[in-house]
């Protein structure tokens, strides 16, 4: 297990009062993130491209599978208010014009153990492409195995990095 930078011991991963836990269920993605559709612009995968910006903005990956968890929370909606890390305006493609990504701690609720990782949010005013409703969080973790498929997981968050609303 890879914990995020800058964690601290107080991130989503740790139970507690005030942590926010959802239901969540895991959706079949549109292939761009890790580079799984064949007809996409990008067959490296989205994430493996951004990752030289967030890289050098101070957020470090290296770890972390190189694509996402589209975890549904419906009808629960997930807003980010404060994340720990903000990315404006990153080129990172000719393809359209520079998106802004936000970053907030999760945990995945596994029956053995809580896997930290990263909710990615690309901005919807910036976001061109595949966008995901406020009801998906897209999850960057390490590799786990039994989350490979679709199904349900129990994602933690912080509180003050997001609000829910239902």
């Amino acid at each position: 297990m890879v914990p995020p930078p800058d964690a601290g011991g107080s991130g989503a991963g740790e139970a507690g009062p005030g942590v926010i836990r959802l239901a969540g269920r895991i959706l079949r993605g549109h292939g761009v993130a890790g580079g799984g559709d064949p007809e996409s612009p990008f067959p490296a995968g989205t994430i493996e491209m951004q990752l030289p910006f967030f890289a050098a903005g101070g957020l470090d990956l290296s770890g972390f599978h190189l694509a996402t968890l589209n975890v549904s929370t419906a009808p629960a909606a997930v807003h980010v208010h404060s994340p720990v890390h903000r990315f404006e305006d990153v080129d990172w493609t000719r393809v359209h014009g520079p998106e802004s990504f936000e970053f907030v701690h999760v945990g995945l609720e596994l029956p053995d153990r809580v896997v930290e990782a990263w909710g990615y949010r690309p901005t919807p005013e910036t976001k061109a492409a595949h966008p995901q409703p406020p009801e998906v969080l897209e999850v960057i973790a390490p590799f786990v195995p039994e989350l490979a498929g679709a199904g349900e997981v129990v994602i933690r968050l912080d509180p003050r990095e997001v609000r829910v609303e239902v």
